[in-house]
């Protein structure tokens, strides 16, 4: 009897280690617990380096005031505040920059305001997958959902690829159904006939006067739609990717060294982010065009709060862009551009935790939830908390 009971003790201790020590992938099942809980949030060792410790502080402080001010102006609905048009792509990325500080749905100071955001994204979904508040209208208009609702549906599907693994129940299933109807959508308008020289792109829902079906600023977002997607373990054939790549490829420019934003041309420091960031989403970290892009970059560094640089640049995109791609490049590109482009936000940060719109032309439609998640996804890559962005 007592060997009995010793067997009984051992095999009771067992099974609590297996309780509290999962194994395998870190992903949410449907009816499990949420995972991927952080214990802290520190630069990790490889980016830390570019500003000193009082600087990380006071970065950090930036970054907890600017979602204090999020969550306070989150609206009764779950969404945050922005033109109808711009969901609910504003308010992903209000969720995306809480993740990029270490919280997370459920539990904790923000858990209750992404939980009703989360579910805010998943209810502007439509029939056919499309990811959008608005429904979009026959003909292109600018700045209407015809136009933004390309990048509203590769927005949120980014955000609802990144937070799947943190959400349980019934909310993961709602989140799995949604991402594989998204996917399909993504798939669709990517594989719909085009000109040779935009296939593998995403454009605009519509036809426009540009004469063209695809641009790079729309493609980098669905890219990183399936770049999360995957991570996630949903099915994303590598073909998707591959395709979008090679579009992107062409998209670049080595007279000027920057990516263009579609076959007729543009550019701007934000595209050229976008460019080396797609290209790490596809893992051409170094290669020489991600390099000479970079390079770039360092001699066109952030200096004022609102500068453009090319007809296409919007600050707080170009800031967000900028950021993840020197991350991905790290080193020397990472330490020439981001302790610039931090202090540029630190400086403009309003008393209440806020960040300014753009004085100038572009996205001040869209409000200060937009600037002020932005900013934060701009602040926080050195934390690579958010797995799509993880080097």
């Amino acid at each position: 009897m007592k060997a009995f009971r010793h067997v009984r003790l051992w095999l009771g201790l067992l099974l609590v280690i297996l309780l509290i020590c999962p194994t395998g992938n870190i992903r949410a099942a449907d009816n499990a617990a949420p995972t991927n809980r952080f214990p802290s949030v520190t630069p990790s060792k490889d980016l830390a380096d570019a500003l000193p410790p009082a600087k990380w502080q006071q970065v950090e402080n930036s970054v907890d005031r600017a979602l204090a001010w999020l969550a306070a102006h989150q609206a009764d609905d779950g969404s945050f505040p922005t033109l109808s048009t711009a969901q609910p792509a504003v308010t992903s990325f209000c969720v995306l920059a809480f993740l990029s500080r270490g919280h997370q749905p459920g539990p904790g100071p923000y858990g209750r305001q992404m939980e009703r955001a989360i579910d805010f994204v998943l209810s502007c979904q439509k029939e056919d997958g499309l990811l959008c508040f608005d429904t979009p209208g026959p003909s292109w208009q600018f700045e209407m959902a015809s136009h933004t609702a390309s990048y509203n549906h590769a927005i949120a599907g980014l955000m609802l690829g990144e937070v799947y693994g943190q959400v349980s129940g019934k909310r993961a299933k709602a989140v799995r159904v949604a991402m594989e109807k998204a996917l399909q959508f993504t798939r669709n308008l990517q594989a719909r006939p085009k000109d040779p020289a935009d296939q593998g792109s995403w454009g605009y829902l519509r036809p426009t006067s540009f004469s063209v079906d695809g641009d790079l600023s729309v493609t980098a977002w669905h890219l990183m739609f399936l770049r999360s997607a995957r991570n996630a373990e949903f099915k994303v054939p590598k073909q998707y990717a591959d395709e979008a790549v090679e579009y992107i490829r062409r998209a670049w420019d080595p007279a000027q060294s920057m990516f263009r934003y579609n076959r007729n041309g543009g550019s701007s420091r934000g595209l050229t982010g976008a460019g080396i960031l797609s290209l790490s989403m596809a893992g051409q970290h170094q290669s020489a065009m991600a390099l000479a892009a970079g390079d770039w970059l360092l001699a066109h560094p952030f200096h004022q709060f609102g500068e453009q640089i090319g007809e296409f640049d919007r600050y707080y995109y170009s800031m967000f862009y900028c950021s993840q791609a020197a991350a991905q490049l790290g080193g020397r590109y990472w330490k020439g551009i981001y302790p610039a482009l931090a202090e540029s936000i630190l400086t403009t940060q309003l008393p209440d935790g806020s960040c300014p719109t753009e004085p100038n032309r572009g996205d001040v439609v869209f409000g200060q939830c937009y600037s002020t998640s932005l900013a934060v996804l701009a602040l926080t890559p050195a934390y690579q908390l958010l797995p799509v962005y993880q080097r």
